[in-house]
């Protein structure tokens, strides 16, 4: 499975961006999809998940009421609406995929993309 993230950029505190992650290959071996991110001299940290069942997704507390994910099944499309963007968000989101079934079976990242929240 291959993921394309895109849409991270600059944008000023209390602004809004729209990232992107298109899945292509064997997409049939995935049913759940994730944003992760990663600040400078911090561990990486999931944002939010959404799962192919038709299950909620779930979101970190710093997250919730500000970013929503969803997923276009039909474009393979995973994306996350990012609002009322702070300075603390600013980090490498890399898009995240793998089989919520099975433990063994690889996982897939994307190449990041960045995001800079200026104050």
């Amino acid at each position: 499975v291959h993921l394309v993230e895109s849409g991270g950029g600059l944008v000023q505190a209390g602004g809004s961006l729209r990232l992107s992650c298109e899945a292509s290959g064997s997409t049939f071996s995935i049913n759940a999809m994730g944003w992760y991110r990663q600040a400078p001299g911090k561990q990486r940290e999931l944002v939010a998940g959404i799962p192919f069942s038709g299950a909620p997704p779930n979101y970190d507390d710093s997250v919730k009421g500000r970013f929503t994910i969803s997923r276009d099944s039909v474009k393979n499309t995973m994306y996350l609406q990012m609002n009322s963007l702070k300075p603390e968000d600013t980090a490498v989101y890399y898009c995240y995929a793998w089989d919520y079934y099975c433990s063994d079976c690889p996982d897939y990242w994307g190449q990041g993309t960045q995001v800079t929240v200026s104050s």
